[in-house]
Formats: C-alpha cells, sequence, structure tokens
C-alpha cells in the first residue's frame, strides 16, 4: 500500500503544480479542494467574488481528467434546468410520440454551482437526491450518475438580499466549507500583472477518471488509531450545547452543534488529508487540518455570539485549544 501512497502523493503533486501556473496564491483553498475530491466530498466555497474560486473548480477538473460542468444559479433557475427534462418526442421508426428525457448538467463528475444561495430553495432542492443518493429520478425512472460525482458550491458572503439561505438539511450533506480568503501583497501584485495566455487551455491532465477512482477507493482504507479517533469524536461532541462534556461557552454561544454526519465526514476527509501528505495512517495532526472546514457550516450560534468571538473559526479553535 505505501507504493500506491507515494504515487499519489507524486500524482496529486503533479497535479497541484499544473493548477499553479494558472492560479496565483489561494494554495490553502487548492489542497482543500483536492482533499475533498479524493475524499469524494461535496464542498462550499465561500468567499467575495474574484478570488479564483470558480476558475479553480475549473483548472482542478481539467488537471484530473474528468468532467465537469457548471450552473449559474439565479433566482430564475429551474429544477430542470439542473436535473434535466422529459420531452414529448416523435419516433421516426415507430411513427408514434414517446416521452424522452434530455440529461441535465448534473450528469458529470464535478458540478460546480456557481452562488448557489442565489437560487430558489424549490431549486436548491433538486440537488438534495443527486448529492446524497447520486442519483436522479424523474418520470418514475431513477438514473444512476457515473462516479465520481462531486459538488463544488460557491457562495457571495457579503449579499443579504435577492440570496436565499441554504437549510440545515442540504449544509449538512456538504463534506467541508472553504473560506476563501484574500491573496497576500505580492500576490496580488502578481495577479494584477499577470499574463492572461496562461489559461486553463494550457493545463493538461495528470490523472485520469479511473486512476482518480483507484485513488478514491484507497481512502478507506487508510487505518485511523483508536487514540485519534476517541479524541475527534470528543470534540464534535464539545459542540452540542444539551452534552455534559460541553464547555460553558458553548452552553453560552451556541444553539446547536454538529451532529453524528460530522464524525463522518471528519474521519473520511482526514483520511484523504493524510494520503496527500503521504503517510498511510491517521494522527491528530490530520484531524486538526480539516476540523474546522468540516465543522464550520454545521455549528449555529447565539444571538450574542459576536459579543465574545469574531467568528466561527475562533471558537472552534478554542474547543480543540486544551487537547
Amino acid at each position: 500500500m505505501q507504493s500506491m501512497v507515494e504515487q499519489l502523493k507524486h500524482d496529486f503533486r503533479n497535479a497541484f503544480d499544473q493548477v499553479s501556473q494558472v492560479i496565483i496564491g489561494q494554495e490553502n483553498m487548492l489542497k482543500l479542494i483536492y482533499t475533498a475530491i479524493l475524499a469524494c466530498g461535496h464542498t462550499l466555497l465561500t468567499g467575495a467574488p474574484g478570488l479564483a474560486k470558480t476558475l479553480s473548480v475549473k483548472a482542478v477538473s481539467k488537471v484530473l481528467g474528468v468532467d465537469s460542468s457548471r450552473i449559474q444559479f439565479t433566482p430564475d433557475l429551474m429544477p430542470g434546468d439542473i436535473i434535466g427534462v422529459e420531452i414529448l418526442d416523435f419516433d421516426p421508426e415507430t411513427k408514434q410520440k414517446q416521452f424522452r428525457y434530455i440529461q441535465g448538467p448534473v450528469f458529470t463528475n464535478i458540478l460546480l454551482a456557481d452562488e448557489i444561495n442565489r437560487a430558489t430553495p424549490r431549486t436548491q432542492s433538486a440537488l438534495l437526491e443527486a448529492m446524497q443518493e447520486k442519483s436522479v429520478t424523474l418520470g418514475g425512472k431513477r438514473y444512476i450518475l457515473d462516479a465520481p460525482f462531486i459538488v463544488f458550491a460557491t457562495r457571495n458572503p457579503i449579499d443579504y438580499e435577492g440570496v436565499y439561505p441554504l437549510p440545515e438539511a442540504q449544509l449538512d450533506r456538504f463534506m467541508m466549507e472553504i473560506n476563501v480568503d484574500y491573496p497576500s501583497m505580492e500576490q496580488e501584485i502578481l495577479i494584477a500583472t499577470q499574463d492572461f495566455s496562461q489559461s486553463i487551455d494550457t493545463i493538461k491532465p495528470v490523472l485520469g477518471k479511473d486512476q482518480l477512482r483507484t485513488y478514491q477507493a484507497l481512502v478507506d482504507q487508510v487505518p485511523i488509531p483508536e487514540s485519534v479517533l476517541k479524541k475527534a469524536i470528543a470534540w464534535i461532541r464539545k459542540t452540542r450545547p444539551q452534552d455534559p462534556s460541553s464547555p460553558e461557552s458553548v452552553r453560552d454561544f451556541l444553539q446547536w452543534g454538529a451532529g453524528p454526519r460530522a464524525g463522518y465526514h471528519l474521519m473520511h476527509t482526514a483520511r484523504a488529508h493524510a494520503l496527500l501528505y503521504g503517510h498511510g495512517v491517521v494522527t491528530e495532526n490530520d484531524i486538526r487540518s480539516v476540523f474546522p472546514n468540516v465543522l464550520r457550516h454545521r455549528i449555529i450560534p447565539s444571538a450574542i455570539f459576536n459579543r465574545s468571538f469574531r467568528d466561527i473559526d475562533e471558537f472552534i479553535s478554542t474547543i480543540i485549544a486544551d487537547a
């Protein structure tokens, strides 16, 4: 297995270097995107406009050699624009009319849902079956999506008008939320003077769909020591105000903590993180590295939260600080 781990690390390092020719900065975002893809986990990308969220997902899709599609979510977007529609068609052979299914852009490997919170809840819900069951049901028939199927959804945290917050049930189906920050001064100077001839077209695929599936199957084989597992689950349980182990700050400043799905997603993400860094067993450092990204969108703060904490990440750091 170790030789496979080393090959995986080498291939994803090459993939990272290819994308870095086009994306300046955002190293942390790119590493987490690769982690999400290796773990087959749907991911939210939250950040201001112009931070290369959309471009990064498109570039990573190309370098991994998988199919991708993009949907711009707007208030008038309909469920059929995502999953497809049935149309009444004429069969020239039988001379009869029959319904024919035209597949929507959800039939891909990596789906980029751009500004997902601008669509209505009805349209957002069209993704729920695809995200959870990896299938689409229409006209009484079930259509299986090709593996891997991963949703990357971007959302703008600035606008509060004309947006529809994602329901908690849908948020919980995202394995991670990645906060995308501004680049450094040096990086922003490079962006301002960037040669735009270095486009996605210059990226060469490093993997293919079959090889990616092989690496994704390797994730489940990464062992987690019992001590690391128990500590990680204990951290999750501490985020629940009703849990006896939760500290006073949790009971005071949180309405709701992370559910059991967070534990599953945390373990799967930590396994993928371990593989990307070339070791075949999950360490506590792997858990700490991905813990904020797995937890931040599952925690609901109370009305007085902002009196004591700047953001959710600052609060999460207090949960694991004394561990």
